[in-house]
């Protein structure tokens, strides 16, 4: 491949992973590139985890083996079983060299080294392929993984411009891994708590909007908790704020907690005392017991005063749920109602009879009271 294909193909690789919306994504456009940079039938991207001593790969592309995912959830490999990827590398550096890619074929080493290692040549030649150019990828300053290309039985044997290449696109690949970690650091940010880590209001806008249209859509049951934290202020004006922050911890833990109950539930810090769960999916009694167990459960912390707690379910009798906002107004109602009597479990909208109070207090064209939210700004 003469240089000008080859800066193309640096180009096309950096362009896929900046344009990819999520990590798995990045990967597969990384893996993809480089595979077609090389003119490699097959590609894979592996991550060193220390913690576990494995190589764990994240994605396979091109030409796959019948034992070989995309996106693999359990394929790993120990990495005594592949030196290269720790003890080799940290030789080379200690000796002011840097990371190197290396050429394994069916028969053995063909360009760089570090060597011979029969794992690599036995899966090259269980998997049907001739030959491999192992690319180690490197983080801010340390080993992150490596990136892993392949040709068919019969195809060109990788040699030492390739092995160099190899390398350069892995520094690539690294570049793009930087920046993905980055954008999803800021996407975490952007939607969880700073105090509890639990999700936040932006969080709970989002997936409740897309609930809603699912509703709409297909039926799916949506519900949502809403829930205040009884005592917060008292708590504050008698021994401080860290010390009403210490409980808004503790109780975020409790709902966390609770919010295990239901598969697939969001549980976020609204904002001050409040706090909510939303389900897509669970039967409504399910959601029910979760926040009848937090009520419960919140009666026992230090300091706090329990919890009020409402539940509004798209699979109760609350009339049709057309907009996020009404399904947040009946459960903002139910919680009110819940604190006002000072009730010791939720109630929940809709199950009280065709008159249900609830439900009368959210459908006030007037309400008595100033709504205490506003749902994304928006106007009934």
């Amino acid at each position: 491949m003469g240089e000008d294909k080859r800066l193309a193909a640096v180009v096309a690789l950096a362009q896929g992973m900046a344009a990819a919306h999520a990590p798995a994504e990045s990967w597969q456009a990384a893996a993809s590139g480089a595979c077609r940079a090389l003119d490699g039938s097959f590609a894979a991207l592996s991550v060193w985890e220390r913690d576990r001593g494995r190589l764990r790969v994240l994605v396979n592309v091109g030409e796959r083996a019948p034992d070989e995912e995309e996106f693999p959830e359990n394929e790993t490999y120990p990495v005594h079983q592949f030196p290269e990827i720790t003890e080799f590398l940290h030789e080379r550096w200690a000796l002011g060299g840097g990371p190197h890619a290396w050429v394994e074929t069916a028969e053995g080493t063909a360009a760089g080294r570090p060597g011979y290692f029969h794992r690599r040549v036995t899966a090259l030649r269980r998997r049907g392929r001739g030959c491999c150019v192992v690319a180690p990828i490197v983080l801010h300053g340390r080993a992150w993984g490596e990136l892993y290309v392949a040709r068919a039985v019969g195809a060109p044997v990788f040699d030492r411009a390739d092995a160099g290449f190899a390398t350069v696109l892995a520094a690539v690949v690294a570049a793009g891994i930087a920046q993905t970690e980055r954008l999803e650091e800021a996407r975490r940010l952007a939607f969880t708590d700073a105090l509890t880590g639990l999700a936040n209001r932006r969080a709970v806008d989002m997936r409740l909007d897309e609930a809603i249209e699912r509703h709409r859509a297909e039926g799916v049951v949506v519900s949502l908790v809403v829930c205040d934290l009884n005592g917060l202020k008292r708590v504050n004006d008698t021994c401080g704020h860290a010390v009403g922050d210490r409980l808004l911890e503790r109780f975020g833990s409790v709902l966390s907690l609770c919010g295990a109950m239901v598969p697939g539930a969001l549980v976020a810090r609204l904002g001050g005392d409040e706090f909510c769960l939303l389900a897509v999916g669970p039967p409504a009694d399910d959601v029910v017991k979760a926040a009848d167990e937090l009520c419960r459960r919140a009666a026992d912390l230090e300091l706090g005063e329990g919890v009020a707690c409402g539940v509004a379910s798209t699979a109760d009798a609350i009339g049709p749920v057309r907009s996020a906002r009404r399904l947040f107004r009946l459960a903002d109602a139910a919680q009110y109602r819940a604190k006002a009597e000072r009730a010791e479990r939720p109630v929940v909208a809709g199950r009280e009879g065709p008159d249900d109070p609830v439900v009368r207090l959210a459908d006030e064209p007037s309400p008595a009271r100033a709504e205490r939210r506003r749902f994304r700004g928006r106007r009934p």
